[in-house]
C-alpha cells in the first residue's frame, strides 16, 4: 500500500529512552510500504536535537494515518530535559504539519418568476368544446357543454405572464390563471399522495414568485402547439397537467399524460391587456 513517510529522529545524547526513528528503512520497522520512487522531502529543525523529515505524497488521507502512527510512538518518549517534554513535541508537530483549510459555502440561487406587464383575458375550452365553469359552492371548476344563450356561465380567466428563470427557444410561458374580477387562482396542491387542482384565494399582489414559497403552486407552464392547442403543466409538480374528463359536469383536475383524461385546451375571446 503506497503512502507518505514521516521520519522523526531524536538525538541519543539528549534522550534517555527513544526509538531510533519513528519510521526507518530497517526490516524491524512497522512503517507502511512506500513506493521506491524518489520522494520530495523537507525537514523541520526542532529544539533539543529533534528532526522531523516528511515525504510528500498526493494522498492526504495517508498523511493523516502516518501522523497518527508517529504521535502514538512518541507517547513512549521520555526526554531528560523537563523544559521540553512530550506535550511540547506533539504541539510542535501539529503546528507545522497540520494545515488549516477553509471551505467557502457556495450560494444556492433559488429560481424566481417575475410578473410581466402583459395579461391575457380569455375563456378556456377543452378539445371537445366543453367550457370551464365555476362549480357553485365548491372550490373546483367543472367542464360543461353549454347551450346557446348560456355564455354568462363561462368563466373568464386572466392569464398573468411571468418571466422564466431558464429561457430557451422551446421554453414554455409561465402563467398564473385567475378568475377575472376575483381573488381566486387555479392552484396545483398535494392532497394525499397526488396533486389536485383547486381554487385558491389570494390576497395581495403576485409580482414575484419564488420556487419553494407558499404561492409556487399557482404557476403553470403554458405550451402552445399547432394552431391553438394549449397545455398547462404544473411548475411545482412537473409532469402533471390541467385536464378534463370526456363526460360533462366532471371536475377539472390534474393528471399525468398517460392517463385517460384530456389535456389540450383552446383559448377563446382572447384580449391582451398591458398592465
Amino acid at each position: 500500500m503506497a503512502c507518505d513517510r514521516y521520519d522523526i529522529t531524536f538525538a541519543s545524547d539528549d534522550l534517555s529512552e527513544t526509538d531510533s526513528a519513528v519510521y526507518s528503512d530497517s526490516a524491524e520497522s512497522d512503517e507502511m510500504d512506500c513506493p521506491d520512487a524518489p520522494p520530495i522531502s523537507c525537514q523541520c529543525n526542532m529544539p533539543e536535537g529533534i528532526k522531523l523529515e516528511m515525504w510528500r505524497h498526493s494522498s492526504r488521507m495517508k498523511h493523516v494515518v502516518n501522523i497518527i502512527i508517529a504521535l502514538k510512538r512518541m507517547e513512549n518518549v521520555k526526554p531528560k530535559s523537563s523544559e521540553f517534554g512530550k506535550e511540547e513535541v506533539l504541539d510542535f508537530i501539529m503546528d507545522r504539519v497540520i494545515q488549516e483549510r477553509r471551505i467557502n459555502r457556495a450560494e444556492v440561487t433559488i429560481p424566481s418568476y417575475t410578473k410581466l406587464s402583459k395579461t391575457l383575458q380569455c375563456n378556456v375550452c377543452d378539445q371537445f368544446k366543453k367550457t370551464l365553469v365555476q362549480s357553485p359552492g365548491s372550490p373546483h371548476l367543472l367542464a360543461v357543454t353549454l347551450r346557446e344563450g348560456s355564455s354568462q356561465y363561462k368563466v373568464q380567466f386572466s392569464l398573468s405572464m411571468y418571466a422564466s428563470p431558464s429561457s430557451g427557444p422551446n421554453a414554455s410561458q409561465p402563467v398564473c390563471l385567475a378568475i377575472s374580477k376575483s381573488n381566486l387562482y387555479l392552484a396545483c396542491t398535494l392532497v394525499g399522495s397526488s396533486p389536485h387542482l383547486i381554487l385558491k384565494e389570494i390576497n395581495g399582489t403576485l409580482n414575484n414568485i419564488k420556487v419553494g414559497d407558499q404561492n409556487d403552486n399557482l404557476l403553470f407552464f403554458r405550451k402552445e402547439t399547432g394552431v391553438a392547442n394549449n397545455t398547462f403543466e404544473s411548475v411545482k409538480y412537473p409532469g402533471w397537467f390541467i385536464s378534463t374528463a370526456y363526460e360533462d359536469y366532471e371536475p377539472v383536475e390534474m393528471c399525468q399524460m398517460q392517463s385517460s383524461r384530456y389535456t389540450s385546451f383552446t383559448l377563446e375571446k382572447k384580449e391582451l391587456i398591458q398592465n
